[in-house]
């Protein structure tokens, strides 16, 4: 559906030079919720603008349903963006205009007929839950209609991609999640591939299926969402994760455990999937000869998958722990040791016989 090739854009001007994007080679499928995310100055912004060519790339191609827009015609270009909708994180709406004519201004604009335009509108009005405020204007709604206004006009010319540039930015957490609930909506019934930039981990979490994380223009990390939030690979992918979804004990607690001398180590135990309902603490508090001490849980989920985990302090004798570990190492379920500086170390049959034999 969209391709970047090697894609790179310089912005030159004098004596300043910025690499915005760096070889950005990505692909996103029809159907897809894409999701790119970074910090600012990361490049996503002009990443999202090469796809309809608000921004030409410096190099490298940007190809679009199999085509390369650069390569188009004038004529044909603005045939072509006609099938690209984009919404704006400041809305762009027309303030001495109605939200029927904010709405109707791409149809106004491709010359359709004035019955087409009328149906068109009040059926998107429809749509987005603004039908009522055909008449008002921009200046008499909050910003999260303001926002569906943006989001009727982007769909006013049955696109098939839409593009989102910070779309949610600007709202509350509770409007966010309705305009979310509302590009999900598009996405499944209007089939309309959505392609959307945000600093937000949450939105990412919520609607999409597949992201890119850039950093520095560059995409340092990309993959289905599940796969991002459960294996993430770089410090900045970990950070954003970590926004999100809290996986470490607060230096408070290990300040109290490392108080009392006893012969205790701490876990990260890992869930996904079917393995979030075994009732791994129980099994071993039943089975093995160790004391357990629930330092910090949590369970979330992503994409229909329930995931999450479980950090846990162990006491007792150093081989019943290891046994204990074993068991749950056994069931498939990722275990983690949580060292004193606060790292993690992925613990496997291997370290455990290596610890075995040298305790």
């Amino acid at each position: 559906m969209i391709e970047f090739n090697q894609v790179s854009k310089v912005f030159d001007s004098g004596e300043n030079r910025v690499e915005a994007l760096k070889d950005i080679n990505l692909t996103v499928e029809k159907g897809d919720i894409f999701g790119v995310i970074g910090f600012s100055g990361a490049g996503k912004s002009t990443l999202i603008r090469t796809v309809n060519l608000l921004e030409y790339p410096t190099s490298g191609n940007v190809i679009v349903e199999g085509k390369n827009l650069a390569n188009m015609s004038e004529k044909q270009l603005r045939e072509a963006k006609k099938n690209i909708g984009m919404i704006f994180q400041h809305f762009n709406l027309l303030n001495s205009k109605t939200v029927f004519d904010n709405v109707a201004m791409p149809l106004i604009l491709s010359k359709n007929k004035k019955k087409n335009i009328q149906e068109r509108v009040h059926e998107i009005l429809r749509f987005v839950g603004l039908e009522d405020k055909a008449r008002n204007y921009p200046d008499q709604l909050s910003g999260g209609q303001k926002q569906r206004v943006g989001i009727a006009r982007a769909l006013a010319t049955n696109p098939y991609i839409l593009l989102c540039d910070e779309a949610t930015s600007a709202l509350d957490p509770q409007t966010t999640k309705s305009i979310l609930n509302l590009l999900q909506r598009i996405n499944e019934e209007y089939k309309i591939t959505i392609l959307i930039i945000t600093h937000e981990m949450e939105v990412i979490k919520q609607i999409c299926n597949r992201v890119a994380v850039m950093e520095n223009g560059h995409v340092i990390e990309a993959g289905s969402v599940f796969e991002i939030f459960a294996h993430p690979k770089t410090d900045t992918t970990r950070n954003f994760v970590k926004s999100v979804i809290r996986d470490e004990v607060p230096e408070s607690v290990y300040k109290l455990l490392k108080e009392y001398e006893n012969h205790s180590r701490i876990f990260k135990i890992e869930f996904f999937g079917a393995d979030s309902g075994q009732p791994i603490v129980s099994k071993i508090a039943k089975v093995y000869e160790v004391e357990i001490n629930v330092l910090f849980g949590n369970i979330t989920e992503l994409q229909g998958i329930p995931f999450g985990n479980l950090i846990v302090e162990l006491s007792g004798e150093h081989h019943e722990i290891q046994r204990a570990i074993r068991f749950i190492v056994d069931q498939d379920i990722e275990v983690k040791e949580v060292m004193e500086d606060g790292s993690q170390c992925r613990v496997s049959f291997e370290r455990l016989m290596g610890n075995a034999l040298h305790g």
